[in-house]
Parts: structure tokens; sequence; C-alpha cells
């Protein structure tokens, strides 16, 4: 018979497949023998035809190791059979992921449904397969017998000879952990094996360092997310394992209510949480001071200090009739009556978490890997149960993670140690859990100058910021300005200078913070007679019109507007010097300016902002040929006098030309 197949062929059928190599025969043809007679194929050509007959080869052969190894007898002859299987999977010319995954699964499956094997057949199916794993993941049900091993043997030369290329090609290419979570725990318990090594941590080390490369950027983007989200991970599963430890523990809502629900197991520790309790709210008025003593809320899982202070009553006033959970620092408000507040995990996520927040730690030592670092850690990743989120901040963790804070805070560029600030308004930063006051603070509030002194300094935001150090944050600042740091001390004068407070009585104490200690009574002083200049300056009045030489600097710029009456000047010409943001603060004092032309100059982002902060009556501003950017053209928007704006030549992109349209 000739034409199209009317019946299918089983692969199981095929006896043998052949090409037609004799005289005279049809062209590119395969001759499949099967019970009963033969079959002939012709292909298109020859390298159809090819084709078609290695995929039968390779087809037949997986039926037969399939049928072979689903029925083990002699193990020494499955080791033989698999080593043959994976010959013939690297010797195959076609080019496809099945064909050596194909293989994989099958000793997957064989492993899952052979439990009673020796530590010995495990290390030789490994050994066995381990050239299939250079370019390829391992299915999942060989992740799990792989992490078994870690485990059980964290010692195995095959944990290093063989399951490093595998994670490195796992970190260096994998996309998606959420697809493919067994990766991830694999991933977990080879890094954890590392580190059970004798060496540790340096192995551990050694191992980073091979994933980065020797040279200064990173080749392969994938490695940090991955590393992240793997030690991420690993953290958050020693907490909810103590958690699900525990049986019948109350819930947060049931703690702040007062439960004193009995359990029949203890922790290690019990587990410290300073609150509020809400129905003693209302005895609040009648309370006299004596009697102010914390209460303890006993169960057998979790002891409560309630602490009654006005402070924390009057956070918990609003939610008295409010069901959702309580608020992360509500919850705790750290008392002075209260001096530790920990919890004891096992001693093996203890070890566990010490190593994956050391390669966080690693991994901040990178340059080129901090920019996107900041970036991941910046929403603060905790998790969404809350009283989960309360074992994470009550262990060492956060006291380690530090560093890697520090680290940022110390790294000059923006997109770093802006990552320090929250995402979002009303959600907690690294900036806020780690200032006076905050659940992470243990420093006396060094971390926190030094963020401070870091984001003032990059000139982000700087009124705004100060709106809200003034706002929340003023008590520490004018604490640790009585202690002499000159960073909290230039806070202080700066929210005098910009009127930042409102009442007078604070301003008093700002001031007489400021008097108590000589780098603050010289500072104090300097903005007095910075203040008193600018009032002559204001009362003299000055020229209206003022055009700067060409060529002329910052340093002329400031020298030309100390030595004259500059209040009445409205119209100021920098086109085609050489000025730079700098020259900012000199422009800000300025207040009658109303145009300013910066046409040709190095003025950027930085001085924009400043500028947006302070100039707010300016109505015509020339940025032509500048070098400011989307970033700066933005904090425009909030220049509502603003009737001309020249921005040819910058970088100014179509998506924030359209915001501008709509506020100006």
């Amino acid at each position: 018979p000739t034409g199209y197949m009317e019946n299918s062929i089983s692969y199981s059928a095929i006896e043998d497949v052949q090409l037609l190599s004799w005289e005279n025969a049809p062209k590119y043809c395969l001759q499949l023998t099967i019970p009963g007679g033969t079959v002939l194929l012709q292909a298109a050509n020859s390298y159809l035809r090819d084709q078609w007959f290695h995929s039968l080869q390779w087809k037949k052969k997986i039926y037969k190791y399939k049928k072979v190894l689903s029925n083990p007898s002699r193990w020494e002859v499955v080791l033989k059979e698999i080593r043959t299987l994976v010959d013939m999977a690297l010797t195959s010319p076609l080019q496809d992921d099945s064909i050596h995954q194909a293989p994989l699964e099958i000793v997957s499956k064989l492993l899952s449904e052979n439990s009673n094997l020796t530590t010995q057949d495990h290390e030789s199916i490994i050994v066995a397969i381990a050239p299939l794993l250079e370019n390829n993941h391992p299915p999942p049900d060989l992740c799990e017998f792989f992490c078994k091993h870690c485990r059980e043997r964290p010692r195995s030369m095959v944990v290093i000879e063989v399951f490093t290329p595998v994670v490195q090609r796992i970190l260096k290419h994998n996309m998606d952990f959420g697809k493919c979570p067994r990766l991830r725990l694999f991933t977990q318990e080879y890094i954890l094996a590392l580190n059970e090594l004798n060496a540790g941590m340096e192995v551990v080390k050694k191992f980073i360092h091979s994933m980065h490369g020797p040279t200064g950027q990173c080749p392969h983007p994938r490695v940090l997310p991955n590393l992240v989200a793997v030690c991420l991970a690993a953290i958050y599963s020693c907490y909810e394992e103590f958690i699900n430890s525990r049986d019948n523990s109350p819930s947060l809502k049931e703690i702040r209510n007062g439960c004193q629900q009995q359990c029949d197991r203890k922790p290690n520790l019990p587990l410290r949480l300073l609150h509020t309790s809400p129905d003693l709210v209302s005895q609040e008025a009648t309370l006299t001071e004596s009697r102010l003593k914390p209460v303890i809320v006993t169960s057998n899982e979790i002891h409560v200090e309630v602490e009654r202070n006005n402070t924390t009553n009057q956070k918990m006033t609003a939610n008295v009739d409010n069901d959702s959970e309580p608020n992360l620092i509500d919850c705790l408000m750290v008392s002075p009556t209260c001096s530790t507040m920990s919890i004891e995990l096992s001693a093996q996520a203890d070890r566990i978490l010490g190593c994956y927040v050391e390669i966080l730690k690693m991994l901040s030592d990178y340059d080129d890997w901090r920019p996107a670092l900041a970036s991941l850690l910046q929403p603060i990743p905790f998790p969404k149960d809350q009283e989960l989120l309360i074992l994470v901040l009550l262990t060492f963790f956060f006291r380690e993670l530090k560093y890697v804070i520090q680290r940022f805070a110390e790294d000059p560029r923006q997109e770093v140690h802006s990552c320090l600030l929250s995402v979002r308004a009303g959600k907690d930063g690294w900036f806020q859990l780690y200032s006076p006051g905050g659940v992470a603070c243990d420093d006396d509030g060094e971390l926190f100058a030094s963020m401070v002194h870091i984001l003032m300094g990059s000139c982000y935001k700087t009124k705004k910021f100060l709106l809200s150090l003034a706002e929340n944050k003023l008590g520490p600042c004018m604490l640790l300005a009585l202690r002499g740091n000159q960073t909290m001390v230039e806070i202080l004068c700066l929210m005098l200078e910009y009127n930042i407070i409102d009442n007078n009585d604070t301003q008093l104490q700002i001031i007489s913070t400021l008097e108590s200690t000589d780098v603050g009574k010289r500072m104090y002083e300097q903005l007095c007679d910075r203040q008193r200049e600018l009032k002559e300056l204001q009362r003299k009045g000055g020229p209206t019109r003022l055009t700067l030489p060409s060529k002329s600097t910052d340093a002329d710029l400031a020298r030309l507007l100390s030595s004259g009456s500059f209040g009445n000047l409205e119209n100021l010409s920098l086109a085609f010097t050489n000025v730079t943001s700098a020259c900012a603060e000199h422009l800000i004092k300025l207040p009658s300016l109303k145009q300013l032309n910066l046409w040709s100059t190095q003025f950027g982002d930085a001085g924009l902002r400043l500028l947006s902060e302070h100039l707010t009556m300016l109505q015509v501003l020339n940025l032509c040929e500048t070098p400011v950017t989307d970033a700066g053209l933005l904090a425009l928007s909030s220049m509502k006098s603003l009737c001309s704006l020249n921005m040819n030549s910058t970088k100014l992109s179509a998506d924030t030309y359209e915001d501008l349209k709509v506020f100006l």
C-alpha cells in the first residue's frame, strides 16, 4: 500500500529501524520492521530522513529503559543501565531539551519509588547522571533526592564535585523560583552543606565569589536576585517552623485583648511582647503615677509585658474597637522596665540564620551588587503573618543585618542610600526601623546619624526630609545633638533656617540644645549671622537684573552675591557660564528672583530639586543644554508659579513631558 498511514504504529511494536541503502532503493526512505511485515517512510530530503531515524531510535530506546528501570532486580545492573542511558543521551545528534530531561525523569522516578537504597548507591547514581546535569536543571523529584543527600552527607565529595556546577547553573539561569521551588530548596541545602565543612563560612564565601567572578562586574544578572531569594526563603522557613511547632498559641489579636489561653507545651524561652491592653485604656485618666506598673499577661506559650504609658495609650485609643491585628510599632514599644526582648530558637535554626545572614553581608560587600541588593531589600520583605513578623524582629536577625544597612548608608550613590527610606508613605523603611525608638535600634542612634548624614548630603528632597524628621524624629535628633553629634547639630540648624518648626517653645528648646555644646553654639552663631545678612540684603534692595560673564564659576557667583545687596534681584542670567548644582545654595537666598537663565551650564538634578523647594515664586526658567534628567525635571511640579520653561536639548522623556504638562 502507498499514501498516508491510516492507523498508527506504537513505538513498542517497532522491532527495528533502518536506512534504505541498497541500489535503486526509493530516495530518502526509512524501513520500520514490525510484527507481520515492514513499513517504508519516505521523507522530503535527507536531513528530514535522518531526523526521523534518530528520533525513532531515541524513542524506541527510551521505552526500553523505562521498562528495564521500572522493575529493578539487581542494583549493579541498574547502575550499568543508567550509565548506558546517559551515554546514549550525550551522544545523540538530536538537539532538544527532552533528550537530556527524559533520562533525568526516569532516574528521578526510580529513586522516588526505591527509598531503601544505601548511601553508596545514592552516590553512584549521582555520579552516573552528573554529565546530564551540566546543561540541565534537575527535575523536582531529583531535587528532593539531592536535598536529602546534602542533609545526610554534607561532607561527601559528591556535594563539592557534582552539586557545585549544578547549583551554579541554577543561580545563573533560573528565572523564577516561584515556578521551581524545589530548585530553591536544593540550593539552600547545598549552601548549608558547604557550611558544615571544616572551613565553614570560608567555603561559602569562596562559592559566592565564584558566582560573582573575578572582575568588578558580575556577568550574570540573575545571580544576585536568586541568591537573595534563597537567603530570605531560608530565613523565614526557620521562623515558620518555630510557629508551626507550637500548638494552640494565642494570636496577637488575642494577646492584645488580654487572652490568657493555656497551652500544654512551652517554648525554650518565652516570647516577650510589650503592648497596651485595650481594657486598661479607659482607666488611664484615673491612674496615678505610682500605680503605673507593668502588667504581665501570661500564657504557657507567650509572655506579654503590658506597659501603661501615655505615648502607647494614645496610639492604642483609636484601635480599641478595631478587629485588625495590632500595629507593628505598637506591639514593639520597648519599655525602660523591660531590658531584654528576645526569643530562643533551636540550635539548628540559629546555624541556618547565621549562615544566610552572613551571605547577605557578603553580597553587600560587592560594589556592583549593592544598588540591586538595596533595591531588593528596600520594601523590607517581611512575612504578612504578624506573629511571624514579631519573631523575625526579636531574634538576632535584625541586629546582624545592621552591617548590610550600614553598607547602604556608607555608599555615596543615591540609588543605594535612597533605598533606606520606605517605598511609599505610611510604610516603615530601614531608616525608621534603625532610628532611635525603632524596633531594630540598639546603638543609641549611631547608624541613624549616618543615614541622616548621607541622605542630607545627596540633597534628597531636603525640605520634605526635614519636615519628616521634625514630625517623627525630633526628640532623637535633639538628644544626639545634645551629645555632640555634628550631623544632628546641622539638622537642627537647617530646621531653624528653613522655618520647619512653627511652635515657639519647640524652637526655643532647639536653640537651648544647640547652645549646650561648643559645636552647636558655633553653628547656631553662624546661622544667626546668615539670617542677619539676609535681612540686611532684603532691606537694602539692589539691582533687578544681573548677567554673569561667560566662563564664571560657582566661586565667582558666590563672591559676587556676598559683596552687594541683591534683595530686589528678579532676573538672573548665568547662561554659558561654568556654574554647577553647587551654586543652588546661593540662588535660594534671592527672595525676589522670578527669571533664571541656566542655558548651557552644568546645572543638574540636585540643584534643580533644591530650587524647586525654595524658589516657589520663580516664573521663567531656561534649562536649555543642561545635564538635567527626568529625575530633576519632575521636581518642577511643585513650582506652581512657573509660566515659561525651556527644556530644549535636555534628557527629557516623553512620559515626563506629559507629567509636567499636568502640573505646570
